[in-house]
């Protein structure tokens, strides 16, 4: 940095903020000095030590030694008012550990070379890290931040600990790298927490982690295994065009779960829902994928997405879940999932049949959408080929037989709406006689009427031949 670079007075013998009595940085005071700049520093934001208040603290551009930081840290009790450490350089260990910011605390662009301990400590509001430099290990564990937290842009060298941290507002973490593991079990995150575009080299762990409002992992990446679960998340949890390469496990409840353009390449794929609605739309999915569904758990959609080895649904309603595009659906496993119906009741058109109801069976949101009927959700609805494709191959994994045989009638059903020509009046025959051979009780009931017009014509013969009959005479004898 440069003079005219930086917004304070510089140390006549560094670029650290200069003291305005002194005319040098806390760095090139003597003892005696530093103390009559902490007992001689105005208030902070509030608070007092021992009767006096919390003092301020300017380190801004300062090449800080340990013996210099525990110097400060010893002589206010551990109790600071604002706290400016931006663009400091901690030469050795960076212990805060139960320390108390009175104040705004603010390290952006700091640079940490040996280990930044912050556990136990108190921000009573806001604290910022913007852009800073963590060489190694960095350890947040059980700190407390009341007001607004910004780590975005900051890189961690080594471990990455905010294991039992409480965040009382918005927590901020975009861009930042993590290039050692991170952990962050039992965390707590009062208002909305963001890590879009953030890079975990290493592990990450979220287990028992709650965030009482919205978090954000879009564009994430996620180098090395994940686990996001069990969380719990109040608002909405958003995984949208992040990148997972060696496999990702995620439980939420009570939310919504955005995970549209999704990748996840190397590793499984393992989703456990409650009361939740999922999106996937557009994902790719290399490895096993699983989705389990406890409760009300609603898929929104499963379009161009691609599960290269398979994606399993359990316990998921897709009454609302459109497949356009879905990429082989023959891979996908169903079990206990909850499809659409026709709707009930008897219409009346002046198209062919003019009386119609429909029979009760297991559709697609698809086929909703493109008949048109009442409450159809999606846009873009496919065509009666592309719905015959799906019916024919989605029903190879699923496990009920009745939804199978409702998506064999589903995928004959949209070939005869799809034919022109003598073809569509054959499958209309075979429509009409035996529900392309799958409603046996259509079959029987036309048996039944045959059998009863023979019966009744038969009858009818009969009775008309006796009546054409001439009676006997009979003769009279005296």
């Amino acid at each position: 940095m440069r003079p005219w670079d930086v917004g304070w007075a510089t140390c006549s013998a560094c670029m650290g903020a200069a003291h305005p009595e002194y005319g040098r940085c806390l760095a090139h005071l003597t003892p005696d000095e530093i103390d009559a700049v902490l007992t001689a520093t105005p208030p902070g934001t509030a608070g007092r030590v021992r009767g006096r208040p919390a003092p301020a603290i300017d380190l801004r551009g300062v090449r800080v030694p340990a013996r210099l930081l525990e110097h400060v840290l010893g002589a206010t009790g551990g109790r600071l008012g604002r706290a400016r450490f931006d663009h400091a350089v901690f030469d050795g260990d960076a212990r805060f550990g139960a320390t108390v910011f009175e104040g705004d605390a603010s390290f952006d662009h700091a640079c940490f070379h040996g280990l930044a301990s912050f556990y136990d400590a108190h921000f009573a509001t806001n604290v910022s890290f913007r852009a800073a430099h963590f060489a190694g290990h960095l350890s947040f564990s059980e700190a407390d931040v009341n007001g607004y937290a910004v780590f975005d842009g900051a890189s961690v060298g080594g471990d990455a600990v905010f294991d039992a941290a409480g965040f009382g507002k918005d927590a901020s973490f975009h861009g930042s790298v993590f290039f050692g593991p991170a952990s962050f079990d039992g965390a707590r995150f009062a208002g909305n927490a963001g890590f879009r575009t953030a890079r975990f080299r290493r592990v990450v762990s979220f287990r028992r982690t709650v965030f009482e409002r919205h978090v954000s992992f879009a564009a994430a990446c996620f180098s090395a295994a994940a686990y996001l679960a069990p969380s719990t998340v109040g608002g909405g949890l958003s995984l949208a065009g992040a990148d997972a390469s060696a496999g990702l496990a995620l439980s939420a409840a009570g939310c919504t779960v955005d995970l549209r353009r999704l990748r996840v390449a190397g590793g499984p794929l393992t989703v456990r829902l409650r009361e939740a609605q999922a999106d996937l739309e557009g994902a790719t999915l290399v490895g096993a994928a699983t989705l389990v569904g406890k409760g009300p758990v609603r898929l929104l959609s499963l379009r161009e997405v691609a599960a290269g080895t398979g994606l399993a649904l359990s316990g998921v309603d897709l009454s609302g879940c459109s497949f356009t595009g879905l990429r082989h659906p023959e891979l996908l496993r169903l079990s206990g999932c909850v499809f659409a119906a026709p709707p009930r009741g008897v219409r009346l058109a002046l198209t062919w049949p003019p009386l119609r109801w429909w029979r009760r069976r297991n559709v697609l949101a698809d086929e909703r959408a493109w008949r048109g009927w009442p409450e159809a959700e999606g846009d873009g609805p496919p065509t009666a080929t592309q719905l015959e494709a799906l019916y024919s191959r989605l029903r190879a994994g699923v496990d009920d037989r009745h939804t199978a045989t409702d998506f064999a009638f589903g995928a004959m059903e949209m070939r005869r709406l799809a034919r022109t020509g003598p073809g569509r009046w054959l499958l209309c025959a075979y429509w009409l006689i035996s529900g392309y051979g799958l409603r046996l009780g259509r079959a029987a009931g036309w048996v039944a009427l045959a059998v009863l017009i023979t019966a009744a014509g038969m009858l009818w013969s009969a009775a008309g031949t006796m009546a054409h009959r001439p009676l006997p005479v009979v003769q009279q004898t005296h």
